[in-house]
């Protein structure tokens, strides 16, 4: 399929703990958090005295059938589905990450991003370390093995203090579920709870987003902290910190796009922050237009606060085919914008003859918006006006979103207008970051990570230029 040109998250992760069917409830969380990743999916279980894994390529719901969850039942599980940043996109990189060491047999799923993970790589090779993958996350697992602490915790606690960037992992040993953030907050992941009947001990769950919980009927309970690491065992759930704290930079982008709205991330509705920048951009930047039109389906939410606040209404004038595969034939003969008539429809009684805006929640390289808006003014309508519910993007980010370089991004090299120009539109606005920041209610329980709209970054970092070329050439 052509390059989506949205911003990718680099995965989701779930972890169960004490269930009869922890299989199936993994498989059930990667199903909901299956937004985060496409590429890849995998789940390590066990079952008291194991681990078993089964990782492929695909999506969650064609690689895990009926018949590949039976040899996998346990009562503990990860897993994690995976969207590819550091590390090319093979099976070779799926994960969980499963090792035996002197640990013990171990297996380990992460979201996020370490920014220095080449550089201990480098120094992991030369003192012998073979690593069989060239994704950023088998750093972690070396780190693990090396670590001259004697129980798994400490050695955990030990190998994450050397390393710097965005993670969130999920980890497992034969009996034990660990769940760590980084010390600056990153990535979301969230602890839930399934309460048992029988007097036997509950079911802990984690999960990236808050939306797994509810298929798997757990309640929400809060969020792992950063800096945290909780170990789920036969003794309860314990917790500890495992580094100093540093200043929190949680991805503002998780409510701009990544997450799904009917989660809780950061502690904060998703479904909030969206209305609330829809609202704030219609304060922000105005028009005299007849309907709102959301890109489906991350504009959506933006668009419906942006109608409420304007009192202009609000059309689905735009119909999605969730239904496009992965792969597909085009006709030999041309068709004009095809990649973009394949996911997006417009319904022309909708928009004929009408002042539109169009709502979306960024813009990359913006050819996708230029298809948009040239589909939506040949359905017949009489103005464009393209509205982003987040300010421009003009740096790459380093902490688990697949950016393109900053040569790539349109706001890096354009200006408004010179943008409004290469879409054509008749106008374009962005929420400006002071709106986006109070949206998200930044400050009062959170502080967000921006470095995407200012390259003010909050930790030491390399070109991604550097890091990606350099991982994949790895054997």
């Amino acid at each position: 399929m052509p390059v989506s040109d949205k911003f990718h998250d680099e995965c989701g992760v779930v972890a169960i703990y004490a269930h009869p069917e922890a299989e199936k409830l993994a498989y059930l969380g990667l199903h909901a958090l299956q937004h985060r990743g496409q590429e890849s999916a995998g789940i390590v279980t066990s079952n008291g005295l194991t681990l078993r894994s089964h990782k492929a390529m695909g999506l969650v719901a064609d690689i895990f059938t009926e018949e590949v969850l039976t040899p996998l039942h346990g009562s503990l599980a990860i897993g994690h589905t995976r969207y590819s940043t550091a590390g090319d996109s093979a099976l070779l990189n799926a994960q969980p990450i499963m090792v035996q060491s002197n640990k013990g047999m171990t297996a380990l799923a992460h979201n996020g991003n370490l920014v220095n993970a080449m550089e201990i790589r480098s120094r992991l090779e030369a003192q012998g370390s073979i690593f069989q993958t060239n994704s950023d996350t088998e750093v972690i697992v070396h780190l693990i093995a090396l670590s001259k602490e004697h129980t798994l915790p400490e050695a955990i606690a030990d190998a994450l203090r050397r390393v710097e960037g965005a993670f969130s992992l999920v980890m497992m040993s034969t009996d034990r579920i660990f769940a760590v953030r980084d010390p600056r907050g990153f990535r979301p992941l969230a602890m839930g709870r399934i309460p048992t009947q029988d007097g036997k001990q509950d079911t802990i769950v984690f999960a990236s987003e808050t939306c797994a919980f509810d298929l798997l009927g757990a309640t929400y309970e809060r969020e792992v902290k950063p800096g945290e690491l909780i170990v789920v065992g036969p003794e309860g759930v314990s917790s500890r910190f495992y580094a100093t704290q540093a200043p929190q930079s949680s991805c503002i982008f998780e409510h701009v796009y990544f997450s799904r709205p009917d989660s809780t991330v950061f502690g904060r509705q998703v479904q909030e922050s969206r209305e609330q920048m829809g609202r704030q951009l219609a304060r922000e930047a105005p028009v005299d237009a007849d309907i709102v039109v959301p890109v489906p389906d991350s504009g959506v939410t933006a668009a419906v606060g942006y109608a409420a606040e304007s009192g202009i209404p609000f059309r689905f004038a735009l119909i999605r085919n969730h239904y496009v595969g992965r792969t597909f034939i085009e006709p030999r003969q041309s068709v004009r914008d095809f990649g973009v008539k394949l996911k997006l429809n417009p319904v022309r009684s909708l928009l004929e003859g009408k002042r539109v805006v169009l709502l979306d929640d960024s813009i990359v390289r913006g050819t996708t918006s230029k298809k948009i808006v040239r589909m939506v003014r040949n359905a017949g309508a009489k103005e464009v006006h393209l509205r982003i519910s987040c300010p421009p993007t003009i740096s790459p980010c380093f902490y688990g979103v697949d950016t393109p370089s900053k040569k790539q991004l349109i706001a890096s090299n354009k200006s408004i207008e010179e943008i409004r120009e290469y879409v054509g539109a008749d106008s374009v606005a962005y929420l400006s970051l002071e709106g986006l920041k109070a949206a998200c209610a930044d400050g009062e329980k959170t502080k967000y990570c921006t470095a995407c709209y200012t390259g003010v970054y909050p930790t030491n970092w390399v070109d991604v230029e550097e890091i990606l070329p350099a991982a994949a050439s790895k054997p």
